[in-house]
């Protein structure tokens, strides 16, 4: 008889949570890589990641920098790269004219809709696929690497 106070679920020896964060990392890894091959790539990963934060709002150059975990200089390639294809626009900040703040345009709001629309339908059909019970431990599993991805 178990108490209220004790886990549900033995905790894994170290050898085996080894073994499923190998497992799980793979995993990752490779559905990543399917779905932006699926996607017919209009868009590179890394411009991609890019303008997802500036989806969330006007952003400097550093401050993308530090988000992203790149070096300025990689970083002010690729916003190069985004001003480029008319994706992303830089302009003066107001209260500080040395900073530059980027945000996205227009056309790069509708790139990331076609590019997360066509990477969706990739997942829903792999995903509509799974017995009822997958899919549920699919629920729980994505609330979990969610978790594990945000620390």
């Amino acid at each position: 008889m178990t108490s209220d106070t004790s886990p549900a679920y033995a905790a894994l020896r170290p050898a085996a949570v080894s073994s499923l964060a190998g497992e799980l990392r793979l995993a990752c890894m490779r559905i990543s890589r399917r779905v932006r091959y699926e996607s017919t790539d209009t868009i590179a990963p890394h411009h991609f990641s890019v303008m997802c934060r500036l989806e969330e709002g006007a952003r400097t150059p550093g401050e993308l920098a530090e988000i992203e975990r790149v070096s300025a200089p990689s970083m002010t390639r690729t916003v190069a790269g985004l001003v480029e294809l008319g994706w992303v626009e830089r302009a003066a900040d107001p209260n500080d004219r040395r900073q530059v703040n980027l945000t996205l345009t227009d056309l790069a709001r509708q790139v990331l809709r076609d590019t997360r629309r066509k990477r969706d339908a990739w997942m829903v059909v792999r995903v509509a696929r799974l017995s009822p019970e997958e899919q549920a431990v699919l629920q729980q599993a994505s609330a979990i690497l969610a978790k594990v991805a945000s620390e």
